[in-house]
């Protein structure tokens, strides 16, 4: 198993963000991790990626403790691309991407033909080898996403780690994004909003709701009408969409003049 979480709980004061969660993802898959806002899904990742120290429970990578790994050593295993990209980096997309080297390098390292032929690979993965000079605050909302994938190629992680990647982008860099990480040779754990994208793109889906974790599975175990109703509260209808076979969600409207405590 690439990543095991077993009974994680973070609380702040008598306040439980997560409770009591579980969660178990086989090597080269991708988990989608879904839920209503405030369900926990930034926490847990910040659990993973050890920015949080879980109150209780215990994470495994590759079967060892994340607790046993220096910080070098785990970050050569894991990589993570947060949810808003980071502004003010007075330096070119190329020289963006060269920082994923950082935890390979020594304090002193010079970089080497290799070091530049693994910025240019990644570059060309993203798509973005036309681009390698230009500053990296020119680029797009998109292009940039795609630049911290490319930084987090670089770094060689075996896990990488995205906290809503497809936040503020439209609908063409969400698709391109996501396709991106999933050819990607390495497991991949992401939060995201849009059940339609997830449903299509992920291996697995865990759904959270105030904390605690409602379901994980694939993504047909995990997208009920009735479980969407309940963590999310809409109507839907779903169905198999035309081209994957995997849950296609279609949304109820008329929300806004429905009185409280009722459904549409």
């Amino acid at each position: 198993m690439a990543l095991s979480a077993q009974h994680l709980s973070w609380r702040v004061g008598e306040r439980a963000i997560l409770a009591d969660v579980s969660v178990e993802l086989p090597q080269g898959q991708m988990l989608g991790i879904i839920g209503p806002n405030g369900a926990g899904k930034s926490t847990l990742l910040r659990c993973l990626y050890r920015y949080l120290t879980p109150s209780q429970g215990d994470i495994t990578l590759f079967g060892r403790a994340v607790s046993d790994f220096s910080a070098r050593s785990f970050a050569q295993q894991v990589a993570v691309v947060l949810q808003d990209t980071p502004h003010h980096f007075d330096m070119t997309t190329a020289q963006l991407v060269a920082l994923g080297l950082t935890p390979h390098k020594g304090a002193f390292s010079l970089t080497s033909d290799q070091d530049k032929h693994e910025v240019r690979r990644a570059l060309a993965t993203v798509g973005l080898t036309a681009l390698a000079d230009q500053g990296y605050e020119q680029l797009s909302g998109g292009e940039k996403q795609r630049a911290l994938i490319a930084r987090a190629i670089v770094q060689k992680p075996k896990l990488l780690i995205l906290d809503e990647p497809t936040n503020h982008l439209d609908i063409r860099y969400q698709i391109q994004i996501l396709e991106l990480l999933r050819s990607l040779e390495m497991t991949v754990v992401i939060s995201i909003h849009d059940l339609n994208l997830a449903s299509a793109l992920c291996d697995q889906l865990l759904l959270l709701d105030q904390g605690h974790a409602v379901a994980q599975g694939r993504p047909n175990e995990v997208l009920t009408e009735q479980r969407i109703a309940e963590v999310f509260e809409v109507c839907c209808q779903v169905s198999p969409h035309p081209q994957h076979g995997n849950p296609q969600i279609n949304y109820f409207y008329g929300y806004h003049n429905v009185t409280q405590g009722e459904t549409p």
